[in-house]
């Protein structure tokens, strides 16, 4: 077990768990979520700080921090929510599947945040979640979404799911396409090891509203892109 390991156990796990028992009474009085929001992204910086992770934003001028979206990206590594949290300058809410938001304590403090857990599959309970998570953009908060559904074992892109870009549609807002490009290295899959290293994080320019299958096509083709030229 490394140092950087040793620090998430003693220090950010312990920092996050009295977090979330301060969000859940900051909830109460601020029920937008917004507060919290600010919360979870100074542990997002926090943690890349304590873990020695290193975050190149490149794509900043690709957005407006005061504009709604719903932004997407590859999932390679369990490091990839906090750095996106601490590093994009959006009021912005997750998306997650259900199974969290039973976890004591972290499942109510995302739900009362205004954090989305979805259902997985086709039923009509994913479908409610997925109007709840369009709903919240229509309020004027960015939603993030992993389209792949899963991480990365190698960082080479997965398929992506539909399903993410329905809420687009029907929140008629733009998609802001995100590349994360090392994080699979930082935490690797299957592994409870933690590295030290650098974080590349691309925010390509904004996808105009449009229908799920074309928002799709286009957000795999910016981010996928962007990840073999990363390798070349």
């Amino acid at each position: 077990m490394n140092i950087q390991t040793l620090l998430f156990f003693l220090v950010i796990i312990p920092v996050m768990f009295f977090g979330l028992l301060y969000a859940l009474v900051l909830n109460l009085f601020d029920p937008t979520g917004d507060r919290f929001h600010k919360v979870a992204a100074w542990w997002g910086r926090f943690s890349a700080r304590v873990l020695g992770i290193s975050v190149e934003v490149e794509g900043e001028e690709n957005y407006r921090p005061g504009d709604t979206y719903l932004v997407v990206s590859n999932h390679a590594g369990m490091a990839d929510i906090p750095l996106i949290l601490g590093a994009m300058k959006l009021n912005l809410r997750f998306v997650a599947k259900e199974e969290l938001g039973k976890i004591p304590v972290f499942g109510p403090a995302l739900k009362s945040g205004g954090y989305v857990f979805i259902k997985r599959g086709q039923n009509r309970e994913a479908l409610q979640s997925m109007l709840q998570a369009a709903e919240t953009l229509k309020q004027g908060r960015s939603i993030h979404i992993f389209p792949e559904g899963t991480r990365s074992k190698t960082g080479e892109i997965l398929p992506f799911k539909r399903g993410a870009f329905i809420i687009a549609e029907k929140a008629k807002v733009p998609v802001l396409p995100v590349t994360i490009i090392g994080s699979n290295r930082i935490t690797p899959k299957k592994s409870l090891k933690i590295n030290h290293g650098t974080v590349r994080m691309i925010i390509g320019k904004p996808i105009e509203p449009g229908k799920a299958e074309a928002l799709m096509k286009k957000s795999y083709k910016v981010i996928s892109e962007n990840l073999e030229k990363s390798a070349a």
